[in-house]
């Protein structure tokens, strides 16, 4: 079976694109780095890819906000092909300034259908300064809804990855979206402490609503969060390894491989 084809979409200012790439490489993908200009001109093809990935960095500085600049250029200029690439039923990940494009260009939440919508943001940080750090992560407990999001297929407990960020608090544009999030099962993961509960500041970076650190779109298959999952693919990436050493990858590899294997079945 050939391997799903990553398109790792890149600019000025971004820096974490080797390292997602090396991700999904690890993962069974196959990782293409592309600079934005290369697709608004129509010299490469997103559809020539099973997965869009946006990774971290500040792309053109975080000028007028963190990642709105090359959330215009797709939300402007890419338009058609990413509607169609979404219509096609393939995946798309953000990770942290990847995850404040897709909200910001409004693929995520997208709850209307139309991503011309703004439905949320991502600000400032609570703290006032830049937040680099190990967190605590897991899925909200919930009575009615499971977690839509194909990308954390099977990643239940509690789960560690590094933030780094300034503009990380994530605030939906009103209480309606809110709730539509938390029944539809669209958010993802959300800080918490070691004891796997909510808690406030450093548990939680940033001072999100609803402690929220990463959401899907209705369909499961477009992901976003702050968290870096590519820095975790290996436990001894993990600053306490040799005290919290586990069999088996880091926990952000498995991100990876469920948005892999899930193309090899179904794209």
């Amino acid at each position: 079976m050939p391997k799903p084809k990553v398109l790792i979409l890149r600019t000025a200012g971004t820096n974490c694109d080797k390292e997602t790439a090396f991700a999904f490489e690890r993962a069974g993908g196959r990782a293409e780095l592309v600079h934005v200009n290369e697709i608004t001109k129509k010299r490469r093809s997103i559809h020539d890819y099973q997965i869009l990935a946006i990774p971290g960095g500040f792309t053109y500085g975080d000028d007028i906000a963190s990642g709105k600049i090359l959330a215009n250029e797709l939300k402007f200029k890419v338009e058609s092909d990413l509607q169609k690439f979404i219509n096609d039923g393939k995946l798309i990940i953000g990770i942290c300034n990847g995850f404040q494009i897709l909200v910001k260009s409004g693929l995520l939440p997208n709850l209307s259908g139309n991503f011309q919508n703004i439905e949320a943001t991502l600000t400032l940080n609570d703290s006032d300064k830049f937040e680099d750090r190990w967190v605590y992560l897991k899925k909200p407990e919930s009575k009615n809804q499971k977690s839509k999001c194909v990308w954390a297929k099977g990643i239940d407990g509690l789960i560690e990855l590094p933030v780094a960020h300034g503009e990380g608090k994530f605030i939906p544009r009103d209480e309606n979206i809110l709730r539509e999030l938390k029944d539809e099962g669209l958010i993802v993961f959300e800080y918490v402490d070691v004891a796997g509960k909510r808690a406030g500041y450093p548990y939680c970076p940033n001072g999100s609503v609803e402690n929220i650190a990463g959401i899907c779109d209705p369909s499961g298959r477009i992901f976003g969060l702050m968290p870096h999952p590519e820095r975790h693919i290996s436990p001894y990436q993990h600053p306490c390894w040799t005290r919290k050493m586990k069999d088996g990858p880091g926990d952000g590899f498995y991100i990876f491989r469920n948005g892999v294997e899930f193309a090899k079945k179904n794209l």
